[in-house]
């Protein structure tokens, strides 16, 4: 791998050095978005230098990163063949949901089978990223380990696939410096011994909340799962099969058929959820992210876990419900989700509006930075590294167009701007901070494929043909 600090190449940015690597592109993350953005750009001919701060790949999967949320029991939520890499199967002997484990040597595979590592700087995080000039990028890096100082390199372009479940959404609530029992973001679970024993409240109604909750009915003493709405809650399987298989076999109907049907196989297989003393559902299949858990009623039939209301305040000895009651956990959990930060970029870079939220198209791209993307950044109704595959080979694809052909680049890029902030769903998402990055995996892989084939080579050959 050639060095990225060649003293031949310095330029110089407010007194320091700046080492030009020229046409190389900086990815920044060494996770599941990571690894296929490295192995589509070298794929399309580039240099790739990927930063990762950890000291292995993997991202979120690799449990021993600090900022990793997983924990014991997690498993995928989205079935097998919606989850691998289209151009690296899963072995047939895995389980429908495989375990995390799994997850992470699947994506150390990824890496050797396609000679990644070395293009990898472990132990190496990214400081700033600054535009210089009109499209290329100063990246500043320190070691994570406390050694050396920091080097600034400049690249032809950046890949951000940093994530976007490590940073923790902190609730908020009155009161909640006087609790005198223990709280925690679920980002820090690990396991069920932490919960035993215990009377354990766990506040959030998605698919962590959920999985916390049935870990802690058999562990701890006494489980509360706190919700502020109710949700529809799908069995991992549907009609013998994953439920995400089943509800892809129907994605061509129309949208509304689609719901009245999910209702209905719902109402078949799960029943009435206000039995257990759910709430209501006050909004429509597909109109929030789908929540898989096939445990969640069982133990709520089984009283193991009681379902209340949202949150209102915490006293110093219990918690205080939207309907009045009081409940005295010694353990609260908050499953709140998680917010997504780029610590190293200025936020008008990515067209952040007042809440944080970037403004992409596809949501990859800024409107006014076209060599700069991000990858990953997605919340489908399915697996993700699919959706990442195809969105990596896009970044690589627009980078070789602008630099063979700039009139095409620039129609295209005219034509993009056009969907920047555009929501790839057909239904309705609720408007919360955990829908901000939310598609529907079909209409998303059409607007790719449309994009895709625009770009294309073949796309320009007929193009010119009829001139």
């Amino acid at each position: 791998m050639s060095t990225p600090t060649d003293p031949s190449s310095t330029l110089w940015r407010d007194g320091r050095p700046v080492y030009d690597r020229r046409d190389t592109v900086c990815v920044i993350g060494a996770g599941p978005s990571g690894l296929a953005a490295v192995k589509n750009l070298r794929e399309h001919g580039f240099g790739v230098d990927c930063y990762e701060r950890e000291t292995g790949v993997g991202g979120a999967w690799n449990w021993r990163h600090d900022r990793s949320p997983v924990y014991a029991g997690t498993h995928l939520i989205s079935s097998k063949p919606f989850t691998q890499f289209p151009d690296f199967p899963m072995p047939d002997t895995w389980p429908d949901y495989p375990h995390h484990s799994q997850l992470l040597s699947y994506l150390e595979r990824y890496a050797d089978h396609f000679g990644l590592r070395p293009h990898v700087w472990f132990g190496t995080e990214v400081v700033r990223v600054e535009p210089a000039g009109d499209t290329s990028w100063d990246v500043t890096t320190r070691s994570t380990g406390g050694y050396g100082s920091e080097r600034t390199h400049r690249y032809l372009a950046v890949v951000i696939a940093n994530g976007h479940n490590w940073a923790p959404k902190e609730p908020a609530f009155e009161g909640l410096d006087e609790f005198r029992g223990q709280t925690m973001h679920a980002s820090s679970y690990k396991d069920p011994k932490e919960l035993r024993g215990r009377r354990v409240l766990v506040v959030g109604g998605g698919n962590t909340g959920c999985d916390i909750a049935v870990e802690s009915a058999t562990a701890a003493s006494q489980t509360w799962h706190s919700t502020r709405r109710g949700y529809w809650y799908l069995p991992k399987y549907l009609l013998g099969r994953p439920a995400d298989q089943v509800n892809d076999g129907l994605a061509k109907l129309p949208l509304g058929l689609r719901q009245w049907l999910a209702a209905r196989t719902l109402r078949l297989t799960v029943g009435d959820q206000t039995r257990f003393g759910l709430p209501k559902p006050d909004h429509k299949v597909f109109e929030t992210h789908p929540i898989s858990n096939s445990q969640l009623i069982y133990h709520l039939g089984h009283g193991t876990i009681t379902p209340v209301p949202d949150v209102r305040r915490f006293h110093r000895g219990s918690v205080e419900l939207s309907d009045g009651r009081h409940v005295e956990p010694d353990l609260v959990v908050f499953a709140t989700g998680y917010l997504p930060r780029f610590e190293f970029l200025s936020p008008e870079i990515l067209g952040a509006d007042e809440h944080g939220r970037p403004t992409l198209y596809l949501h990859a791209f800024p409107r006014e930075h076209p060599t700069l993307a991000v990858a990953g950044l997605l919340q489908p109704d399915s697996g993700l590294f699919p959706l990442v595959h195809w969105q990596t080979v896009l970044i690589a694809r627009w980078l070789r167009l602008r630099d063979r052909d700039l009139e095409r680049a620039a129609a295209f890029w005219s034509r993009a701007s056009a969907d920047v902030g555009k929501r790839w769903n057909r239904a309705r998402v609720k408007d919360s901070t955990r829908h901000w990055f939310e598609v529907s995996h079909l209409d998303y892989l059409r607007a790719l494929q449309g994009a895709l084939d625009e770009l294309s080579p073949a796309t320009a050959v007929a193009s010119r043909s009829t001139r």
